[in-house]
């Protein structure tokens, strides 16, 4: 079965995190004929996934509030992360067993999309078998972070493309003292555009999940 693509653009996190939960739902129930894999930037913000601790803050919440950067704690795997502008997030709601995928393999494949761009870029990135997310050398290039409902995923991948690198020094990414983040832009030593990834994603896409995927207008996947 095909799947859409949604740009969203530059969308505000609680409203693209709202906006995969009713996806979810309506997954779940038969209102949806198909899985949607949501594309977008965020304005900065930090999540705290369910393996998160405050400690992997390293400055205080009053500092956040501050520079007007929220500190959302939501379901998904894993620890704290930041999310900006330029940076490359995806979101699929993909129904695991129709798609033929273990938890497993699904990760795989959403660091494989991840590797797949940076190539484009000449850029060598590779997993960590110790680490979810991607790596160029020995620092952290994307991430990856899921939650499960009633089968359905949701939730996706952060690709850092050339985004302020800064407010992740103010935490422990992903949980891990003393890494260090890059960005496809540093890394090729050009600037490379979220946009400019998101003309290739379609091919990689397919490729990758072994199935056709087609455009999708954004208002047509509000949930009402």
């Amino acid at each position: 079965m095909a799947a859409a693509l949604v740009d969203l653009g530059v969308t505000d996190y609680a409203a693209a995190y709202a906006l995969q939960l009713g996806l979810v739902e309506k997954r779940r129930s038969g209102q949806a004929l198909g899985d949607v894999f949501l594309v977008t930037e965020h304005p900065s913000t930090f999540t705290l996934g369910r393996r998160g601790g405050r400690e992997n803050l390293m400055v205080a919440e009053e500092f956040l509030r501050e520079k007007n950067i929220p500190l959302v704690h939501i379901e998904r795997g894993g620890d704290i992360t930041f999310h900006g502008r330029g940076q490359l997030v995806i979101y699929p709601i993909l129904h695991l067993r129709e798609a033929g995928l273990s938890v497993t393999d699904y990760v795989h494949c959403l660091e494989e999309v991840m590797i797949r761009l940076a190539a484009t870029c000449g850029v060598e990135a590779a997993r960590d078998a110790r680490n979810h997310g991607v790596w160029a050398g020995n620092k952290k290039l994307g991430s990856v972070g899921i939650a499960i409902r009633h089968g359905i995923a949701f939730h996706g991948l952060a690709l850092n493309v050339n985004l302020d690198l800064e407010p992740f020094s103010w935490v422990n990414p992903c949980g891990l003292a003393g890494v260090s983040m890059t960005t496809l832009s540093h890394e090729c030593g050009r600037e490379v555009t979220v946009n400019e990834l998101t003309r290739e994603l379609i091919g990689h896409l397919s490729r990758i999940f072994g199935r056709e995927f087609f455009y999708k207008d954004h208002a047509d996947v509000i949930v009402q």
